[in-house]
């Protein structure tokens, strides 16, 4: 018998970053769901799918936190909007969810978190430097869901923000951090798949452990659809 094919909403802006959603929706093609684009402009119809990618893009408004502005603002306040609704559908719906970069960002915000604005000034052992290579070293927490997936304790990661999670959400732990301890992974333990990543791991599918997040992502949408069969 033929598997179910979960559709996984992937959420963006609503111009640019094709090439980043494009490489979202091949890595959930190759392991059997169907990407569907969302924008903040269309109608949310949240039946129409079984789990979320939410992608990476302009930082998050402070506002949204109870923080005022501390670096020259690069916010979509519509995308902020659009995303806060699906996040907290699929919160409430219990679906699977990837949150990547401002997308994790987002994820702990809507969970009561906060965020660091800027990093320069805590990096002490890494550059702060944008780069799509894996680069970085993440450390990931023993016996964490996240480490089980990935399957490495040290991994490599690429880096491509200025603002990062601060203080974690309610139901949301910390199990990932770079050589300054930054946060770059956290997810809730309490959910088959809740997970956030600071870096961009569509720009490293050809890396197999970086591919096994989409592949979890797929694999708890499907188990959404049987009802855990």
């Amino acid at each position: 018998m033929a598997r179910p094919v979960p559709v996984i909403a992937v959420t963006g802006p609503q111009r640019r970053a094709r090439g980043p959603r494009t490489l979202v929706a091949l890595a959930l093609r190759y392991y059997g769901a169907r990407p569907l684009q969302l924008r903040p402009q269309d109608t949310l119809s949240p039946e129409r799918y079984h789990g979320v990618v939410v992608t990476g893009g302009h930082d998050i408004d402070p506002v949204l936190y109870a923080s005022e502005p501390e670096v020259e603002p690069r916010h979509d306040p519509e995308r902020d909007a659009f995303e806060s609704s699906v996040i907290d559908d699929a919160l409430t719906r219990g679906l699977p969810l990837l949150g990547i970069c401002r997308g994790a960002q987002l994820l702990n915000v809507r969970r009561g978190g906060n965020l660091f604005q800027e990093l320069r000034s805590r990096r002490q052992h890494t550059s702060n430097r944008w780069t799509v290579l894996p680069l970085k070293t993440l450390k990931l927490s023993e016996g964490t869901r996240l480490q089980e997936l990935m399957g490495c304790e040290r991994c490599r990661i690429n880096s491509l923000h200025n603002q990062a999670i601060d203080r974690t959400g309610l139901g949301l732990r910390t199990v990932g951090r770079d050589l300054d301890g930054i946060i770059q992974a956290i997810e809730d333990p309490d959910r088959d798949f809740l997970v956030g990543v600071q870096w961009h791991p569509e720009f490293l599918i050809f890396m197999s452990r970086q591919r096994r997040l989409f592949r979890g992502l797929v694999e708890a949408a499907r188990r959404q659809m049987t009802g855990g069969d």
